[in-house]
């Protein structure tokens, strides 16, 4: 691995450590950042137009992971409906409440 790919490695743990939720995919235990649509995320003054909750997590955390996959967040129950790698280590995946 290149020097660069270690500090982004790095930075990515820091990150997921300090501020991704406690969740678990089909119960294994897993760091994602949590977002619900709920919250109108806005981007500047435009709204993002997101309208399915969502978590992102690393890709070895995503590995395996298909439609129908289920996670838990903050206490309640997700179904995923879509996988979405970015190509940076990350993949959101697209959630439905079950």
């Amino acid at each position: 691995m290149s020097a660069f790919r270690d500090l982004v490695a790095d930075m990515d743990t820091t990150l997921f450590d300090t501020l991704a939720d406690d969740a678990t995919i089909d119960g294994r235990p897993v760091r994602g950042m949590f977002a619900a649509p709920w919250l109108a995320p806005q981007v500047g003054r435009l709204n993002t137009g997101i309208v399915e909750p969502h978590l992102t997590v690393r890709d070895a955390d995503a590995a395996g992971v298909e439609k129908g996959t289920v996670v838990m967040v903050i206490g309640q129950g997700y179904e995923v409906v879509a996988t979405e790698p970015d190509g940076t280590g990350v993949t959101i995946l697209v959630l439905r409440p079950v």
